[in-house]
């Protein structure tokens, strides 16, 4: 009698593919809005922190709902969690393409921050991760990462294209259409509540507890902060910033023959080339985190963005530099969000991952709330990006410095005695 060998798990399963898609819509919406800056304050004369202020607060109401909708997930299930993402993320932006006043985007920013909560990472990498095996999660959750740098890629340019010949209202409706139509993948988004016996006798109050005990989880907290703040401001002000520090694209030239010919259109592409290189700087983090330590990766890659940016900024403003700098900020882009996730799943373990992670984005976006609105206000101050961009450099050095002290092993879990 002969005994076959178990079948390997595959890394590609229906889970995935759903989470995926699911992602790089919501991101696809989330990456566009910086190319609605100048449009909106131009047809409104806005100050540029108005809309700025309403772009930051949709990355805090992201933050502060990821706990949440990582809480509600493990609780209701996470398709239930997801549908409720996907239903205020498209009212939010129908409220907003019918606001005509600065408070009135910035109070529905907040629905549109809780929706890309319930539709992003927090979510959606928590049920991949189950769904996925040992072998395979870190490459699986690179993947689902890469799949919201894809929608960066088609997100901006899309916005761009479609403002073209309609308004941008019109845009954030058809943008509102998209995000319910994703929610088609959902019969696909099964997951088995992963855990060993010692993390299902643990309740979210203990473990949560432990977390906030350990050092570890407090520097990841404070790492991910400058992350946040790095791609919440180049996402919400890179198009800008090249439309108006640029140099002129020449004719003759290979962007002029392809098309591109203004400030503003390769501003799109800025963003658009950023998700690209990220695509595979995202794919080799996932790699490299099952096999080298995760800390010392995330250092390295907090170092390689303060160099590109203080270098970028350091030297005049070239369509080439600003080519150059969005590969090379693209491949280091959202290559933090595997490894930061991976190390929270390695360190408290799988049960209550979505919450944990939810905890430590939170950081995330008061980065991003910072980074958005002070980029704002100081181009209102001072009419340029300059100052702003300089405090990144030195926030992205200390991400670089504070992920060197963590302890990559497992906390030790604690039993639930009640």
């Amino acid at each position: 009698m002969t005994t076959s060998s178990p079948t390997p798990p595959n890394l590609v399963t229906p889970v995935l593919v759903a989470g995926c898609i699911i992602i790089m819509v919501s991101f696809a919406v989330r990456a566009s809005f910086g190319v609605f800056q100048i449009p909106i304050a131009d047809e409104f004369g806005w100050a540029r922190a108005e809309f700025s202020l309403a772009i930051a607060i949709q990355n805090l109401a992201w933050g502060i709902g990821q706990p949440i909708f990582g809480a509600l997930a493990e609780r209701l299930t996470d398709r239930k969690a997801i549908i409720m993402g996907a239903l205020i993320y498209a009212i939010g932006l129908v409220l907003s393409a019918n606001s005509i006043s600065p408070i009135g985007h910035q109070t529905y920013a907040w629905l549109v921050g809780f929706g890309i909560a319930g539709t992003g990472f927090g979510v959606i990498l928590a049920v991949v991760g189950r769904a996925a095996s040992d072998e395979h999660r870190s490459m699986a959750l690179a993947i689902a990462t890469a799949a919201g740098s894809a929608g960066q890629v088609f997100g901006a340019p899309l916005a761009e294209y479609l403002l073209s010949f309609m308004s941008w209202q019109s845009v954030f409706l058809v943008f509102a259409g998209l995000v319910l139509a994703s929610l088609m993948t959902l019969p696909m988004m099964k997951a088995p509540a992963t855990a060993n016996r010692q993390e299902l006798e643990e309740s979210i109050g203990q473990v949560i507890t432990r977390a906030f005990r350990d050092p570890s989880y407090t520097l990841i907290f404070l790492g991910f902060f400058s992350c946040g703040y790095q791609l919440a401001f180049i996402t919400a002000h890179f198009p800008a910033m090249i439309t108006e520090m640029c140099g002129p694209i020449l004719p003759g030239g290979a962007l002029h023959n392809m098309g591109i010919t203004t400030t503003s259109a390769l501003g799109a592409i800025a963003i658009s080339l950023i998700g690209l290189a990220n695509i595979a700087g995202t794919l080799l983090a996932g790699w490299a985190g099952k096999r080298y330590s995760k800390k010392y990766l995330l250092a390295g890659i907090y170092t390689g963005r303060t160099i590109a940016a203080a270098v970028f900024i350091a030297f005049p403003i070239t369509p080439t530099t600003v080519i150059l700098f969005s590969v090379v900020m693209g491949s280091l882009w959202l290559a933090t969000v595997p490894l930061t996730s991976g190390l929270v799943a390695h360190i408290y373990g799988l049960r209550y991952m979505g919450t944990l992670y939810g905890i430590v984005f939170f950081s995330h976006q008061l980065g991003s709330f910072l980074g958005v609105w002070l980029g704002g206000r100081l181009y209102d101050a001072y009419g340029s990006y300059t100052a702003v961009w300089w405090v990144g450099v030195a926030v992205g050095a200390f991400s670089a410095v504070v992920h060197l002290p963590i302890r990559e092993t497992r906390s030790p879990v604690v039993a639930n005695t009640a």
